[in-house]
Parts: C-alpha cells; sequence; structure tokens
C-alpha cells in the first residue's frame, strides 16, 4: 500500500512478479547445554496451504554468541504472484558444533499475510520453539507469534475457560453460485458461438502463458475457463492439448463427450505430453487410449527409455485389460528386449500388495501371447522357446542368491570368499560354467553361456555383491554385478534417465561421453548391474596421486595437453559436465571419492544413488558435485580447458531444459511406485521442476548456471571461508 495525501494505492500480490525475499536477522537468549562453543544457521522453508513449496535455503554458519547475528538476506525462487493467504515461512535454526548429524535447537513458524490479508512488513520477532523442527501445517504447531493480527488462523471461541476451534463446514468445497455461474458461461460458449472466436493479443499472450506452464503446475479457474473459450482456435497448436484436457469438466457428460470429439481432431502431440495424459491426474479411458495411439508412432529404441514408466502407468487404469496393457503386451512380441525388461518390470510388481491382481493379470497375458506366437521359414525361434529363453533368466538369478547366501556364510576375509565363490561354481553350480542352451543376459541382449569361475569374484563391501564374467555366444565375455539385500529400482531409475539424457543431448549433436551403465532390479532387494572396467577416484589418488597422472599412464602424449592425449582429455572434460548437469538436476547426494569412477580412456561417470532430490546424509551439500581434483585435472579454474567444461555444462543444460516436461512426466509415473526418495517426498516434482529453472531464457540460465559452478568452484580453494569451507569439508 502506498499512500500520498488523501490518496492510498495498493497491489495485489497476484500481480508482483518480484521473488519472494526476507532478512534473517539475529537470534538471542538460546540455551544451549552442550560444553562445545555452538555453530549455528537458519534453514527457511515455504509453505503454501500447508504444503511444502520449493527447496529449503540455509543462511551461513554463524558461531559467536550469545547473540547470533546473520543479517542475511533470503531470496526464493517463488514470485510474490504465486503466494495465497495462508502462505507461512518456517525457520529452524540447527546446531552443526558436534561434527556429527546436525541437531535442532529450535523452530518458528510465520504467516506472511496478516488476518486482513495483508503482507507483513517489518520486523518480526518470533518465539522459538526449543526442540521443534518448524511446522508449516495449517494451524502450525510452532507459531512464532501466538496472539494479535500476525497469528492468523481461524479465531477460536472461549467457553468455560476452554479452548473450542470451531471450523466452517463449507471450507474447501465448491461454491455452489461460482460453479453455476461457470456451467452458465460453458453452456453458452458450448455450441457454435465460440467456433470462430479469435482471442485478442491479451488473451492470446495469456493462452501461451498457459500453454507453457509445466505439467506440475496446476491450472486456476480463469485459466481453464479461457483454454476452453478458445478451445476451437487452439485445436492447431498440439502444446494446447494437455493443457484443454486439464481444463474439461469430465463429471459431466455433454461437456466430456464434446472433449473426446475434439482430441480427435486436435493436432497430433508428441509423446511427452503423451506420457502426461497417462499420469494418476487422467482418468477418461477415451483420453488415456488417445495417449496410447500418440505411443504407437514411438519406434522401438524411444519406447525402452519410457518402458519403466508405462509399467507403473498401468497402475492408473480401470481396466486389468487396458488400451495400454495390449499396447505394451503387442510391442513385446515384436522385439525380444523390450520382452525381456517389460517381464522383469512386472515381476517386481508382483510385490505390490495394491496392484498384485493387475501385474499377474498383464504378466498372463504376456505369457499367453508369447507362447501363441509361431516360429517363421526365416528361422525366428517360436513362442514356447522364446517365453523359456526368459524365464530361464529367472532360474539363473535364483542360483546366484543361493550361491551368494553360501559366500556370505564363509567367516573370514575377502580372499576365502573368493575361494568359495570358485569352488561353488566349479563344484556344486558347474552347470552354471555351460549352459545347455545360451540365456539371453537380463540386463543386454547378449546372449550369456557360462560362467567363467577363475575371472569371477566378490566386492569388499557388508553385501559382498558377486562380479561374474560371463562368456558370450559370440566368443567375448560380458561381466555382470549381481547383488541381493540392496533395493536396486532407485538405482535402475536414475540411470534410465542418465540414459535418456545422453540420448537427448546425441540428438542435439552434443556426444558428452557418458556411461549410462545397465541396471535391473529383479525384485525389491536383488538385482543386476553391467560392471565397467573403472576405478575410483579414491583409489586412483591413492596410487597415482593425481588425475592427470593416471590418465598420462594410459594416453601419454608429450606435445599434448598436460602430457596427455588431446582426445583424451576431451573426453574426461566433456563426461565432468555432463555428470555436473545431471547430478545437479536429479539433486544427487552422497557424492564422495569412491563413487566417482574413472575408465583408462578418461571417461568419469558415477554410481550408487541411494539419495536423490535434494536429500544427502552430509551437511551443506555444495550445488554442484565437483571435486577439486576434478578441476586440477582440467589445468585449474583459470585455464582455457576449465572455460570448455563450463561451456558444455551450459549446452546441456539448456538442451534439458528443452526436454523437461518430458522428464517431469516420467517422474510423475513413478510417484507411486515405492521407490524410497520418489514415494518419501510430494514435492519432488517440485524440487525437479525447479533445477530447470523455466522461469529464466537461455542466455538468463547461462548466468545462472556459470554462477552455480563458480561458487562451487570457489569452495574448492583456501582462499574461501564460512559456507564455502563447509562445502570444501563435503569431499573431506
Amino acid at each position: 500500500m502506498v499512500g500520498g495525501g488523501n490518496e492510498f494505492r495498493f497491489f495485489l500480490s497476484c500481480d508482483i512478479s518480484l521473488p519472494l525475499a526476507f532478512r534473517v536477522l539475529h537470534a538471542e537468549h538460546i540455551l544451549l547445554t552442550q560444553q562445545k562453543a555452538p555453530e549455528l544457521f537458519v534453514e527457511c522453508k515455504l509453505y503454501i496451504d500447508g504444503i511444502l513449496f520449493g527447496l529449503p535455503v540455509k543462511t551461513r554458519l554463524e558461531p559467536s554468541g550469545p547473540m547470533y547475528c546473520w543479517n542475511e538476506l533470503i531470496t526464493l525462487s517463488t514470485k510474490y504472484r504465486d503466494l495465497t493467504s495462508l502462505s507461512q515461512l518456517a525457520f529452524t535454526v540447527w546446531d552443526v558444533s558436534s561434527g556429527e548429524e546436525p541437531e535442532i535447537v529450535g523452530g518458528a513458524t510465520i504467516f506472511l499475510f496478516n488476518s486482513k490479508r495483508q503482507l507483513k512488513t517489518g520486523r518480526q520477532k518470533l518465539r522459538l520453539w526449543p526442540k521443534k523442527e518448524a511446522d508449516g501445517g495449517v494451524p502450525t504447531t510452532t507459531p512464532g507469534k501466538e496472539s494479535g493480527a500476525n497469528f492468523y488462523i481461524p479465531a477460536p471461541v472461549s467457553l468455560s475457560n476452554e479452548l473450542v476451534t470451531v471450523w466452517d463446514p463449507e471450507l474447501g468445497r465448491t461454491n455452489p453460485s461460482e460453479h453455476k455461474q461457470l456451467k452458465l458461461a460453458r453452456s453458452l460458449t458450448r455450441g457454435i458461438v465460440d467456433r470462430d472466436l479469435k482471442p485478442s493479443s491479451n488473451e492470446r499472450k495469456l493462452l501461451q502463458t498457459i500453454i507453457k506452464l509445466p505439467p506440475t503446475r496446476t491450472l486456476e479457474v480463469d485459466e481453464k475457463q479461457l483454454v476452453w473459450k478458445f478451445r476451437f482456435s487452439l485445436m492447431s497448436e498440439k502444446k494446447a492439448l494437455t493443457k484443454f484436457v486439464r481444463s474439461v469438466d469430465w463429471s459431466d457428460n455433454q461437456e466430456a463427450k464434446q472433449a473426446v470429439e475434439l482430441i480427435g481432431k486436435w493436432e497430433m502431440i508428441d509423446v511427452a505430453d503423451a506420457l502426461e495424459l497417462l499420469s494418476p491426474d487422467f482418468e477418461s479411458d477415451e483420453v488415456r487410449g488417445y495417449a496410447v495411439s500418440v505411443l504407437e508412432r514411438a519406434d522401438d529404441e524411444e519406447l525402452q527409455c519410457y518402458l519403466l514408466q508405462l509399467v507403473q502407468a498401468l497402475r492408473f487404469e480401470r481396466s486389468d485389460k487396458s488400451c495400454l496393457a495390449l499396447f505394451l503386451v503387442n510391442r513385446a512380441l515384436s522385439n525380444i528386449e523390450i520382452a525381456s525388461f517389460l517381464r522383469w518390470y512386472i515381476l517386481v510388481e508382483l510385490h505390490s500388495p495394491a496392484y498384485a491382481r493387475r501385474y499377474y493379470g498383464t504378466y498372463d497375458m504376456l505369457e499367453n501371447s508369447m507362447m501363441k506366437l509361431v516360429g517363421r521359414e526365416d528361422g525366428d525361434e517360436d513362442g514356447f522357446r522364446l517365453w523359456q529363453s526368459l524365464t530361464r533368466q529367472t532360474d539363473l538369478t535364483a542360483q546366484l542368491c543361493s550361491i551368494m547366501k553360501d559366500v556370505r556364510n564363509v567367516r573370514g576375509s575377502a580372499e576365502k570368499k573368493i575361494e568359495k565363490l570358485r569352488q561353488l561354481l566349479s563344484g556344486v553350480f558347474s552347470e552354471l560354467t555351460n549352459f545347455d542352451e545360451p540365456i539371453r543376459s537380463p540386463l543386454a541382449p547378449t546372449l550369456l553361456t557360462g560362467v567363467v569361475p577363475q575371472e569371477s569374484s566378490i566386492f569388499k563391501s557388508a553385501l559382498n555383491p558377486l562380479r561374474l564374467t560371463f562368456k558370450t555366444a559370440n566368443g567375448g565375455t560380458y561381466k555382470i554385478i549381481y547383488k541381493k539385500g540392496d533395493d536396486l529400482r532407485q538405482d535402475q531409475l536414475v540411470i534410465q534417465t542418465v540414459s535418456l539424457m545422453d540420448r537427448l543431448l546425441k540428438l542435439e549433436n552434443l556426444d558428452l561421453h557418458l556411461t549410462p551403465y545397465r541396471v535391473l532390479a529383479t525384485g525389491q532387494d536383488e538385482g543386476m548391474l553391467e560392471f565397467i572396467p573403472s576405478s575410483s577416484l579414491a583409489q586412483i589418488l591413492s596410487e597415482h596421486r593425481s588425475i592427470t597422472s593416471y590418465l598420462q599412464k594410459f594416453h601419454p602424449d608429450e606435445d599434448g595437453p598436460f602430457g596427455i592425449t588431446a582426445q583424451c582429455l576431451e573426453t574426461f572434460i566433456k563426461s565432468c559436465a555432463g555428470y555436473s548437469v545431471i547430478t545437479y538436476i536429479l539433486g544427487v547426494g552422497d557424492r564422495h571419492l569412491d563413487n566417482l569412477l574413472l575408465t583408462d580412456d578418461g571417461r568419469l561417470f558415477h554410481v550408487d544413488f541411494a539419495f536423490i532430490l535434494g536429500r544427502d546424509p552430509k551437511p551443506f551439500p555444495p550445488p554442484m558435485k565437483l571435486c577439486k581434483e576434478m578441476v586440477e585435472a582440467m589445468g585449474g579454474a583459470e585455464s582455457q580447458y576449465y572455460t570448455r567444461f563450463k561451456s558444455y555444462c551450459c549446452e546441456a543444460y539448456n538442451i534439458l531444459r528443452k526436454s523437461s516436461s518430458l522428464i517431469l512426466n516420467l517422474f510423475k509415473l513413478m510417484e507411486r511406485s515405492g521407490i524410497p526418495d520418489i514415494s518419501a517426498d510430494e514435492s519432488g516434482g517440485l524440487k525437479l521442476q525447479e533445477k530447470f529453472r523455466l522461469d529464466l531464457d537461455d542466455e538468463e540460465a547461462i548466468h545462472f548456471f556459470q554462477d552455480l559452478i563458480n561458487e562451487s568452484v570457489s569452495a574448492l580453494f583456501p582462499q574461501m571461508v564460512e559456507t564455502i569451507h563447509r562445502w570444501a569439508q563435503y569431499w573431506r
């Protein structure tokens, strides 16, 4: 509100496109019991209507006392226009002086708007609730202010000295008057009246803004009304279809009937948008059937990129024999590799109590359809033999599970366990050394003929994964890691996403030498991984002292940069750039020198993805997962090669931003999969969306990403202190 003389001017928050900003000043009168000098930081979260919105932001560490003074400006990515009257800031003070997990000092929550729905301004003094993390629910359990206009919840009524909260029973229900008005407006425009309607220039701008909204964004009533009003003029814009479908009142039979007719005449949409229509947001069989018809245009290579999610989408179908189930089975009949992966993806879901019947039905459909296949004259196998070749994969994994149990029971050193493994493969399980018939690898189309006992080993870890070398039908070898006791579904999802991103980058002629090794969960606590010959950075630095020395050993060139061939260094720089961007977008956590691997031709890649979407067991993770040794191998932060690295990062980031809807839709389909970091956090899709910074154009995105890299790399060198020092500690 601005006043001048007797005039006052109000601004509506919905008209303000500026990012939400506030300043964290200081904390006082904090009582701590431990002997060590406390080191405090404040974690700030935004809640809208009781739901976490966006990513938490942390202040720097403040070690002094008794008054802890930050005086730090916090700017969130959320705009004022996105706020509702029930928007809250939740502040939690943490102490990291123990050197272990951060300890909660206390938390407090404050509404951004007062009871008159005016934005609060000026200093706000909040009371901390000891040992409680700030709660953003409505009503909150950690109010920073418990009375007055600053505490905005439904007012309690005092009766006999007791507090009774009286809630409006109509809260959250449809307003009958508004609903009637909406229906009248739509009934008037349902016929031929608006077939020739053309939007004005302002309406066209609004429509384009709506069309460009990410799939995670819920449309407002007025936005739906605008799309419906101009539905006929939008039919030539394929990107507008999903917004139109979201604008339809599917409970209204007449409206739904007209919508289905229009969908059939609409400009054909892309596969990425078809995936959105298979999410749980859409229940109409006609809409889901249309989405499947679009998927039929995808070739086998593209289909395999989405197969994992399409199996998850079966959960959202209304029938066991849906169009989607029939489509997947039919495509499997013409491609044995699709059939193999489809069978495994379904098998893993048979353990789901809520959806077991659905997946058993699809499994039976796949088996029966394949068994009916008749071999052709060109030598193709008949259906029975094809199905048998797939079920033998299950027999193989069962035998490997038995071997692993026997190996784990061996007491003593890893060498004794390896000796036991080789004894078992040469003795009790000797049939595994030469299969009666070749077995298709569960991971790849490769045909396996038997295990090589003397080239098989185990990894020195608690679960003792097996590293098995198989002979192949073409005379080569194929190495597989078998794990039992570990849920590989999250790793499988991440690697599938890496593989998809690799494909998207290559389609734009950018090959960053990524290594999307294959991962397959064969159960909820077991699976296989493709073994890539490589060494961890921890091992390389221990044996060679630097990455440069390691690469010099395999690709020396006296005239090349740093004594390495130019091609090898280029491969290293590109792979570092690719994984820096991908791990940033996916919010991969728990990075250390043991899960960063390097091949002898210079390809760097990441393994072990137990923490994604911003989760990290370590405090103060840097925004970009770059270690000092990687930068040094490029010649340092001032070299031309480091500049090239940043250029590749920015180019890759903008390419992947163009496909943000595809990636967001794929993760949306995984929400009910039971995968830990996907299912546990309802805001996962929002966290992923924020990483794409869809509010920026390409040039702004380049500046943003360069700043991210500069901040993270500055943390690795000694002239920086405070938070940056903490980021550097992350790698130790």
